[in-house]
């Protein structure tokens, strides 16, 4: 009787299923990954659309020129303009340049006060310290770091060559200025010594400075003198191709940020 008192319209799954129904195929594990990639490239479109109108607007509010911030003649952005892999070692390479320029201005109070102990020698330093004072830091920024930021902004093999010519004479110079002949503009180690010696102390102190800071953005600069030889050889710079972009390009080149 039990199978007489069932409900006759009860459903089963076959009667459940819609015969017109055509579900969807399962999703392959790739197809995952493929969708997070495109998700991941709108993003980084969305981003990059962002920092552009971000620039644009900086641009127009503020101007194109930004440096030096006393009176701005350039453009310099490394986070704008340089590619991040990149990013760290030119911020090392300016604040070297940084360096450079406060040894400079240590240089010169260093002359002067090798001028207030009675050196013989002490007008001479204190000329030529001010001479490279103004000579050295606007040429090593336009002719050894300025070429190595364009270079890694453009990955032109032309700045490459620029910077190691500038900067292995830099380099020299550095030797030179951290030796310290006296009558030379230097008050490195020879001046340093000879203030010590005759008890010049306050002389003696800002000598020690100077020498410290010459060795510091010498030795810096050294060692990413090498970084920057190596990567310009993995990357397939030649003497050619220096000649071909000089002939296509031209000197407005160096300006240009194209």
């Amino acid at each position: 009787m039990s199978n007489f008192t069932q409900n006759p319209f009860a459903s089963t799954h076959s009667l459940d299923t819609n015969p017109f129904d055509d579900p969807s195929p399962p999703q392959q594990p790739g197809d995952a990954a493929r969708l997070d990639a495109l998700r991941q490239r709108e993003l980084d479109l969305e981003r990059r659309e962002t920092e552009l109108a971000a620039k644009a607007d900086n641009i127009r509010k503020h101007g194109r020129n930004n440096w030096p911030p006393f009176f701005p003649l350039i453009f310099h952005s490394i986070p704008d303009e340089i590619p991040e892999a990149s990013q760290s070692l030119i911020t090392r390479l300016y604040q070297l340049w940084l360096v450079l320029a406060a040894t400079l201005v240590l240089n010169v109070v260093a002359c002067i006060t090798i001028l207030i102990a009675g050196s013989r020698d002490g007008g001479r330093d204190l000329g030529a310290s001010i001479g490279y004072l103004f000579i050295i830091s606007a040429c090593s920024f336009l002719l050894w770091y300025r070429p190595i930021y364009n270079g890694y902004m453009k990955e032109q093999a032309l700045y490459y060559y620029f910077y190691f010519f500038f900067g292995g004479f830099h380099l020299l110079f550095s030797v030179y200025m951290i030796i310290g002949v006296p009558s030379t503009g230097s008050a490195g180690l020879i001046q340093m010594i000879q203030m010590y010696a005759n008890h010049q102390w306050v002389a003696a102190v800002f000598c020690t400075i100077a020498t410290v800071g010459w060795t510091v953005q010498g030795l810096g600069n050294a060692f990413y003198f090498r970084q920057i030889y190596a990567h310009h050889t993995a990357a397939g710079h030649t003497m050619e191709k220096a000649k071909t972009e000089l002939a296509s390009h031209g000197a407005k080149a160096y300006f240009t940020r194209g």
